[in-house]
């Protein structure tokens, strides 16, 4: 069939088509050994696009690390949810589950070589993918992988190197590039899951289909629905025990919260198109929008000890709230999320060696919390018992402007890439307040009864507000062959940014082949990220439960230009810094082993968190019941150093086809200096030195052969530690390394139609417990970087044509 000249180069430009014009090896094609003969394929003949702007880069042949991942890939893992996919497949990708922890039970961290989650940049085929309106772990505001349907990925290739000069604010800790699905089909997905507890249960569809069309480009189509059912591992709370002995008239749920996954709804659609307009002018446009609705516990309040809620006044005569809630009540907070990206652009080329790319997009994540199941006890009788918490919503504009030239240099041998280009982004941050009824202060506090709608109070109408920040930005970005073994790399930025000034980026990095089939690379880079509007101007309240008094608490985080904050010691927020260094070696046999061993160095510098917690200043007007404040700051220091191994091996078994896949991850983050290094503030230390496991790894088997394909996988966790999260007074616990095996085994019925069964942690183990937090009728730790729900079993029907 007849290509046009434009839609090769475009390919050319994306690495997905050879110099030579034939379509690019997906990993696992065969190549050719520095001897000519056969060579088994490896998974080091990807063609990429990702850390690299010149055209034909292989795997193989990158100057920084890159792992690709493709459509079997992530189809062997059981999960709509992307970052669930990448915890499995990428070593030193952890994410985790965070059982009532307000929004992130719904929008989890998820960090990439232990560092902070909004310091990996997303990307979704090479244009960046908006925030969440969420402030997370510490204030992390992080793209959500999880509004992306794992449906309508084609591959995902995340670079695990620093690429700030490459690409902009947040790629300190790598970049994740997920390119959609383009190719023509159709492929309907059914999938049901359980876990051997019986609960959980999740039920999840998937259609794709796809048209080329004709000599004119291609249009893909996505939808993608999922169901699932709340988790409980909970142990009734002791004071829940006491409290039904000491009324046995009542009838007391047990347990009186849940400790487990949310109940879940989400559903998300998206398309891809690309199409011809001449022989040398391209459209391409692709969206993604994602709806979801679910429903997360809170912690159960005592009618006998939780006074604030529970006690009597004349104020309100005749009211109390044990008429209403004679158990006590534990409140419902729920969630619900729209979430879009729109891109759309064109490219095309002024010579066969200059192309251009001209694109916009617009991201807009927007969250409602509600609250049902509560009260305002502060206004008595007069309160509803469900609330409207309000509405966070982080608007994206991107406008980007990329051009490509190969450069002919008479003494080399291949032409020296050179990319430059423009950017301009417009990042805007909204609070909407909640009703009235959710932050009001009624007549009823003077007497001691708590304000504001119990559990989670909402945005008041002094925290809504509209905030926005702008930046421009340059880059150029080089690639030079010095003759057969040497290449070498720079990269340089420059962006400026309205909230607080301009920042320089540069990028080296060199590779150098020992033998056609070993090479040795490494980087040498600085990075930043960017304060974001949301962090440089909100505030939030949340309130939490003290583990030993088993008091509610309630906790302020103030803008770090709040006057009170100023009077604490707040100053204005710059960006993270960051300086990266890499070395590693890569290699592929004839045998079809291949492989790489990547050691890294990231040193941070005005690291992002939250100050340590004050009591409020004596004569400080604290209407919202602060039991302590803090705040947003530019706190530390930190050096992490780590090391990536990934190994794979494929040859012929049998009448079959046998594939080996090693990952394994050391990262090891030490504070430097700042107030976390000191006693003020132990538990930010601990939380970014040990809150994850240095060790992580994978080894997965899979055989196909005829109709059938097996598939076994064993997980690695190493210890690590939790916190708490007292007001005061914190308790630490260490939990021990986790090893868990996931077994499949696929069946393809015919060519249209098959099968697949698995369960994930076959043996149904369990971490240890956590002693610490068994007042809380907790049995494992909330913030375990893994599942603790034990085995989940689940069956895949997929029909394709």
């Amino acid at each position: 069939m007849h290509r046009s000249k434009l839609s090769r180069s475009i390919l050319l430009a994306l690495g997905l088509v050879s110099a030579g014009g034939a379509i690019a090896a997906d990993a696992g094609t065969a190549g050719t050994s520095s001897s000519g003969s056969h060579t088994p394929p490896t998974q080091l003949d990807a063609m990429l696009v990702t850390g690299t702007r010149a055209s034909n880069r292989t795997q193989f042949e990158t100057l920084a690390p890159v792992d690709v991942f493709t459509k079997q890939d992530i189809q062997s893992v059981d999960s709509t949810d992307l970052k669930d996919v990448l915890a499995q497949l990428v070593p030193s990708f952890v994410v985790q589950r965070l059982p009532m922890a307000d929004g992130q039970v719904f929008v989890r961290p998820a960090t990439l070589r232990g560092l902070s989650p909004h310091q990996t940049l997303v990307l979704v085929n090479g244009r960046r993918f908006h925030r969440s309106a969420l402030l997370g772990n510490r204030g992390a505001q992080a793209a959500d992988l999880a509004q992306i349907p794992t449906s309508a990925i084609k591959r995902i290739e995340v670079l695990r190197d620093g690429a700030s000069a490459q690409y902009g604010s947040d790629a300190i800790a790598g970049v994740i590039n997920i390119i959609l699905e383009d190719s023509p089909g159709t492929e309907i997905t059914a999938g049901y899951s359980q876990y051997a507890q019986g609960d959980g249960a999740s039920r999840d569809f998937s259609a794709r289909t796809g048209w080329a069309l004709g000599d004119y480009g291609s249009l893909a189509l996505f939808a993608e629905s999922s169901n699932s059912d709340a988790t409980s591992r909970t142990r009734q709370r002791p004071d829940a025990i006491a409290f039904q002995a000491a009324h046995p008239e009542l009838q007391v749920p047990n347990p009186v919260q849940r400790w487990g996954q949310p109940e879940l709804e989400s559903r998300r659609v998206g398309f891809n198109l690309k199409a011809n307009a001449s022989d040398t002018l391209e459209l391409y446009a692709f969206g993604l929008y994602s709806h979801s609705d679910g429903v997360s516990d809170f912690n159960w309040r005592n009618p006998d000890t939780t006074t604030g809620a529970y006690r009597t006044t004349s104020i309100f005569p005749g009211w109390n709230l044990r008429s209403l809630y004679p158990v006590g009540f534990s409140p419902q907070y729920g969630n619900t999320q729209n979430d879009l990206q729109l891109v759309a652009g064109l490219r095309g080329e002024i010579t066969p060696k200059l192309r251009w790319d001209l694109s916009a997009s617009y991201g807009r994540n927007a969250i409602d919390y509600s609250l049902d199941n509560s009260i305002n006890a502060s206004l008595g009788p007069d309160s509803p018992t469900s609330f409207d918490l309000g509405r966070l919503t982080q608007t994206e504009k991107n406008a980007n402007a990329d051009f490509n030239y190969e450069w002919d240099v008479a003494a080399l041998s291949k032409p020296i890439n050179v990319a430059f280009g423009a950017e301009f982004r417009q990042e805007t941050y909204q609070v909407r307040a909640g009703d009235p009824a959710s932050y009001a202060v009624g007549r009823g506090a003077a007497a001691g009864l708590e304000a504001n709608s119990n559990g989670a109070p909402g945005f008041s109408a002094s925290q809504a507000g509209q905030w926005s920040q702008r930046s421009k930005a340059a880059y150029v970005d080089m690639e030079v062959p010095l003759g057969e073994r040497w290449s070498i790399g720079a990269a340089g930025r420059y962006e400026d940014f309205s909230s607080f000034g301009s920042t320089v980026d540069g990028k080296l990095s060199a590779r150098f082949a020992i033998t056609p089939d070993v090479a040795l690379r490494g980087t040498l880079s600085t990075g930043f990220r960017a304060p974001t509007p949301a962090q440089l101007n909100t505030t939030s309240t949340t309130q939490g439960l003290d583990t030993r008094t088993l008091q509610i608490f309630t906790s302020g985080r103030l803008s770090p230009s709040d006057p009170l904050a100023q009077l604490l010691g707040a100053k204005p927020l710059t960006p993270e810094e960051s300086r990266t260094a890499s070395l590693g070696l890569t290699w592929r046999t004839d045998m079809g082993l291949s492989g790489s061993v990547d050691v890294y160095r990231i040193t941070l510098s005005d690291r992002f968190s939250q100050s340590a917690s004050f009591a409020i200043p004596a004569g400080t007007p604290n209407p919202l019941g602060y039991t302590s404040v803090n705040y947003f700051t530019n706190d530390f220091d930190t050096t992490t150093t780590g090391v990536d191994v990934v190994g794979n091996y494929l040859r012929d078994l049998g009448a079959g086809r046998m594939t080996l896949t090693l990952a394994y991850n050391y990262n090891q983050t030490r504070v430097d200096n700042g107030s976390t290094s000191v006693a003020t503030n132990e538990t930010q230390r601990v939380l970014f030195e040990d809150r994850l496991p240095e060790h992580k790894g994978s080894f997965t088997g899979s055989w196909d052969v005829g109709a059938w394909s097996l598939m076994a996988r064993v997980r690695y966790y190493g210890k690590w530690t939790d916190s708490t999260g007292n007001a005061t007074g914190d308790i630490y616990q260490q939990f021990g390394a986790m090893t868990f095996l996931d077994l499949a085994v696929g069946y393809r019925i015919n060519e249209h139609h098959s099968l697949r069964v698995g369960a994930d942690n076959v043996f149904d183990r369990y971490p240890d417990e956590a002693t610490f937090q068994a007042s809380r009728g907790l049995i494992y730790s909330r913030n375990a970087p893994y599942d603790t729900d034990g085995a989940n079993v689940y069956a895949q029907y997929r029909l394709t044509f």
